[in-house]
């Protein structure tokens, strides 16, 4: 194979060479065959890849077909129902309602409604008038201990930094969230002046590394927080504990990527590489963390302080309720993120393998706050692949009181999914810091398909609530929600994560699948305590009986 290659474009570079001095007009052949030669030369001497060497030129098309792969899969392949990790219908929906466009299908749906896994909600018969519901209901956030609770739609941007997403990008967020009245999300890289730039509410996330209240050794400045935290848009603060995208791994910002810019922002010496460490550095045990909670409360002046994290261990989550309830201090509101990875790069095993998918994550939660009985102080938000409003109203019927959607805004700024966010060759400038690709991507246009997305999918939400017999969101719980758990039997959500007892955890009234996560949680530290030596005496007591 290799030995004909070489001859064929040996033999045309002669030909053309010799009838070149007869037919000049032949030399741009010889431009274009001799290139291909030394080509098929280079590959077949060079040592890094085995098929070059094998078949020079040729076995190019490999790269170039798995180049152009996903574009053929995507524009020509895929199914309505297909493509992940946000499915085309799903895609749809969000492009339509972002441009204002028809958001109905034709002919019924395209799902198996009798495939294992299915969900829906059960209508009612006494179903109420769409038009007597408020169509853009909101929820208040603040429990007892904050002073500024804060008013907040039941739909906002999830948390995306200045860096995985760029500049136009936020712009156009932030105006959208103004219009919609809604709130914006910082991220765990700073508070950029993207994210003021339009005036927007803002949710400033306070991460590992500190990023605006960060002293110069990386740890936390509360000085740079109490100035930073009362600004006036800045809402509410959400100390970031893990996210679904890579729970318990930190994060490298590169000295190259470290521009003058991005390091005003994040507070760090430019031109730096900086590492935002897997844990945090102000609190190592549940009892810290909750009153850490407490002084940036009252840093901030009194606003609502929340905290944000992908369930792994429960029994961490439990001793942080254990910590709430001894010192009688609670955050005004807990974010619950999915595992189902999220917006920008991660590794593939934390993206596929590691922490709680949201539905899961969710109840257990719920149930821990109402079981040690300070659900009421609470709320709940829920955050992982939310594009519908269906998607919505499982979230909120399962426990949450708000949503927060990412790549359901990135969908509606123009993204295709071209799953390039780790590359910064985002076609659509949404998440790239390329300056080139970035500039196509127009903030005053993409910030009203925001808005539009947004409110046609809270509109949705209300839709769904009233063909429930429902006069608003807070009304839904378990009982409403149905699943095909496999081909013979269907049960409500109440049958797979039944309701908890109000305090039930205080009073011994723990359900069995929950009495080990109690047991092993320790409000003096996140490490689960007498574990080990329970399973070992367990073991001991199961080889004596036999």
């Amino acid at each position: 194979m290799r030995k004909t290659i070489f001859q064929v474009l040996i033999g045309i570079n002669v030909v053309t060479l010799a009838i070149s001095f007869v037919a000049p007009a032949l030399v741009w052949l010889l431009l274009i065959t001799l290139p291909l030669l030394m080509t098929a030369i280079y590959d077949s001497r060079q040592t890094k890849h085995a098929i070059l060497r094998n078949f020079p030129l040729v076995g190019r098309s490999r790269w170039i077909i798995e180049g152009i792969r996903p574009f053929i899969q995507q524009y020509i392949l895929e199914t309505d129902t297909g493509g992940a990790p946000i499915s085309r219908m799903f895609r749809n929906i969000v492009y339509q309602r972002a441009k204002n466009s028809r958001d109905t299908i034709p002919f019924g749906t395209q799902l198996d409604t009798y495939q294992t896994g299915y969900e829906w909600i059960g209508h009612s018969l006494s179903a109420l008038n769409v038009k007597d519901i408020d169509m853009q209901p909101r929820v208040t956030i603040g429990s007892r201990h904050c002073k500024q609770p804060y008013s907040a739609s039941i739909l906002n941007i999830s948390a995306m930094s200045f860096g995985s997403l760029s500049k136009p990008a936020l712009q156009a967020l932030n105006k959208g969230a103004k219009a919609g009245g809604f709130y914006h999300n910082t991220g765990e890289g700073g508070v950029s002046p993207y994210h003021l730039e339009y005036g927007a509410d803002v949710v400033w996330q306070v991460g590992t590394g500190y990023f605006g209240c960060r002293t110069d050794s990386g740890g936390f400045d509360a000085d740079k927080f109490e100035k930073q935290a009362s600004h006036v848009n800045i809402k509410m603060i959400e100390i970031k504990l893990s996210q679904g995208a890579k729970p318990g791994h930190g994060g490298i910002l590169p000295a190259n990527k470290n521009t003058q810019e991005i390091a005003d922002i994040r507070g760090v010496r430019v031109g730096t590489q900086v590492d935002s460490p897997s844990t945090h550095s102000a609190f190592s045990s549940p009892i810290e963390l909750i009153n850490f909670v407490q002084t940036l409360r009252d840093l901030s002046g009194g606003k609502p302080i929340g905290i944000k994290l992908a369930l792994g261990r429960r029994s961490e989550f439990v001793a942080i309720c254990k910590a709430m309830v001894e010192l009688n201090i609670t955050p005004d509101f807990v974010t619950v993120d999915g595992g189902e990875g999220g917006t920008g790069a991660a590794p593939l095993e934390y993206s596929n393998s590691i922490g709680s998918p949201l539905r899961e994550a969710l109840a257990f939660v719920d149930d821990c706050l109402v079981g040690f009985g300070v659900r009421e102080d609470i709320k709940i938000i829920a955050s992982g692949k939310i594009i519908s409003g269906f998607h919505l109203v499982k979230n909120l019927a399962l426990g949450a009181d708000i949503c927060n959607s990412a790549r359901g805004m990135m969908l509606a700024l123009g993204c295709v999914q071209s799953l390039s966010c780790n590359t910064n060759e985002c076609p659509t400038g949404v998440a790239t810091q390329d300056p080139k690709l970035s500039a196509g991507l127009v903030p005053a246009n993409k910030a009203v398909r925001v808005q539009q997305f947004h409110e046609k999918t809270v509109h949705a939400t209300v839709d769904i609530i009233s063909s429930a017999g429902l006069a608003s969101p807070d009304e839904l719980n378990r009982t409403h929600i149905f699943r095909r758990v496999n081909q013979q039997e269907v049960k409500r959500y109440d049958d797979i994560f039944p309701h908890m007892v109000i305090g039930g955890f205080l009073k011994d009234c723990i359900p069995e699948n929950y009495k080990i996560d109690v047991e092993e949680a320790n409000a003096n530290s996140f490490a689960p305590k007498k574990i080990l030596s329970n399973i070992n005496q367990q073991t001991k007591s199961l080889c004596e009986g036999a």
